[in-house]
């Protein structure tokens, strides 16, 4: 099949769709915002015209953006998979393109930043960061949370990224929050999400994202965002005796170790003397 006449940005307009179906919304706002840029970027170019050396130029233009520019690449690169498997192209650009290595993120909210921000919040955010806390997961999935989700024994989950499905034990505080919550929804009168916005929709993870960020601003807390709570609620699981990796829903503990950030010194014991210096 021969080349397209169009350009790059309109083989990613073309291979958005498919790329984007099964994603989670979350996931498909960010990628679209990244198919947005790379539109930008590559606005002059036909999909034959872009090799190595111009994606490394563009991962360097964005290298102040790392985790942008490592998805921005995610999404380049498929778009070129999907146009090789449809004989559009015949060489994908993208897999000898090195990703930035992420810097792992070792902020941890304490008690007296959460309180601050806390102080700065809608009554509906307030509950939104207790929900985030006590149930540790991520916002979209919080989001989510629908009236038949509330059984016996906790609050059913299905993680959007994952699809690993666990039930969240029902605790006082947990059931306090959500008691709150269906008290904040009846002026909604929303008969589905738990925590729905005004018109009786789930809210979008964005709009929650940046409703945290102004009230973290406005109480002088930087360098937070709304996804240190699951890792404030991982690492404090574990300093009370609860299983953090279930929690979080990882089948991995080194996946866990990412989001545990108690970074104090562990108080360790050594071993006594053995038994052969004893019988000596």
């Amino acid at each position: 099949m021969a080349l397209p006449t169009d350009g790059l940005p309109a083989l990613i307009d073309r291979a958005l769709p498919a790329i984007t179906a099964e994603k989670s919304q979350t996931t498909r706002t960010q990628y679209e915002y990244c198919a947005k840029q790379l539109k930008e970027v590559f606005a002059e170019f036909r999909p034959e015209q872009v090799n190595h050396g111009v994606i490394v130029q563009m991962m360097d233009a964005y290298s102040d953006r790392k985790a942008i520019a490592n998805r921005m690449l995610t999404v380049l690169r498929l778009t070129y998979a999907w146009a090789l498997d449809r004989g559009i192209v015949q060489i994908d650009p993208t897999v000898s393109v090195k990703r930035f290595t992420p810097k792992s993120r070792d902020r941890l909210i304490t008690p007296a930043e959460y309180t601050a921000i806390y102080a700065q919040c809608a009554p509906w955010l307030q509950i939104v960061m207790d929900m985030c806390y006590l149930t540790g997961q991520r916002i979209g999935d919080v989001l989510k949370i629908e009236y038949s989700h509330l059984l016996d024994e906790g609050i059913f989950v299905e993680q959007q990224k994952t699809g690993k499905k666990l039930i969240v034990g029902w605790t006082p505080e947990l059931r306090a929050v959500v008691a709150r919550a269906k008290d904040e929804n009846t002026k909604i009168k929303s008969m589905r999400y738990l925590l729905a916005g005004r018109a009786g929709k789930m809210r979008l993870p964005s709009n929650v994202w940046r409703c945290f960020k102004d009230a973290a601003n406005a109480a002088g807390v930087e360098d937070v965002t709304l996804h240190d709570l699951r890792a404030m609620a991982g690492t404090e699981a574990e300093r009370q005796g609860f299983d953090p990796t279930a929690l979080l829903g990882h089948t991995d503990r080194r996946t866990t170790q990412i989001y545990l950030r108690d970074r104090n010194p562990k108080v360790v014991s050594g071993p006594g003397r053995s038994q052969a210096k004893k019988a000596g």
